[in-house]
């Protein structure tokens, strides 16, 4: 027994092939499982949150000063 892992693609009349080259005139039992691959959207920037990019009107602003960071160990 011998099992293969896949992506395939399904046409649009539900069809799938699948080819065995290493298996010809004979039978086989086959045992299919399959998963729906979900496709994730591209999270994209809403278009309100884009027109706000320069939208300020107040004091410029201004970076408070950081200090002195202390002393890290070296890494190895």
């Amino acid at each position: 027994m011998k099992t293969i892992r896949f992506t395939a693609h399904v046409e649009t009349d539900g069809s799938l092939q699948i080819k065995l080259p290493e298996h010809r005139n004979e039978e086989v039992e086959l045992l299919v499982v399959y998963q729906p691959i979900r496709i994730v959207a591209k999270r994209q920037w809403s278009q309100k949150f884009l027109d706000l990019f320069g939208a300020w009107e107040g004091e410029p602003l201004e970076r408070a000063p950081q200090g002195i960071l202390p002393e890290r160990n070296e890494l190895l």
